[in-house]
């Protein structure tokens, strides 16, 4: 198996960086078969939730999934989302934060390759060779390969 994705550690990190400054940390997720979330809350097939402590009991921030209780109308809910349906975390208070590349479904149910690395890209052009089935070898005319991207919430 390869290299492990930086997304969940990211994700512990920027949660760590908003509580230690008084910011309330959000998530957005998209809502996916894998994903256990209160159905009544989910808008346009994603939703966005509050995973600072105050607002959660037994909070887990995995590196498969992000686990935790949570009062949804003033009912108790168990919420369990896949790290790679998350889409952003950023503290609501100044909407600093990150943005992520969502993993396909495909994707999560096979071994992940650093996919999710700033470097992955590369990585997996570097894995597969030269593309010789074009005229002057795949290089000059192709676009490069898609880049992760990460990107400032606003």
């Amino acid at each position: 198996m390869g290299e492990s994705s930086t997304k969940p550690y990211l994700i512990r990190a920027l949660h760590e960086w908003c509580t230690d400054n008084g910011y309330t940390p959000y998530v957005v997720v998209q809502v996916n078969d894998r994903t256990m979330v209160p159905p009544a809350h989910v808008r346009d097939g994603q939703i966005t939730l509050n995973i600072g402590n105050l607002a959660t009991n037994k909070l887990l921030l995995g590196n498969e999934y992000i686990e935790f209780q949570a009062r949804f109308n003033g009912v108790i809910e168990m919420v369990s989302v896949p790290v790679g349906a998350v889409s952003a975390i950023y503290a609501r208070e100044t909407g600093a934060g990150m943005g992520f590349e969502v993993q396909d479904e495909e994707d999560a149910t096979t071994p992940r390759h650093g996919r999710e690395g700033i470097a992955a890209a590369a990585d997996d052009a570097s894995a597969q060779g030269p593309q010789n089935d074009k005229p002057n070898g795949g290089k000059d005319d192709d676009p490069p390969p898609p880049r992760p991207h990460l990107t400032i919430v606003k």
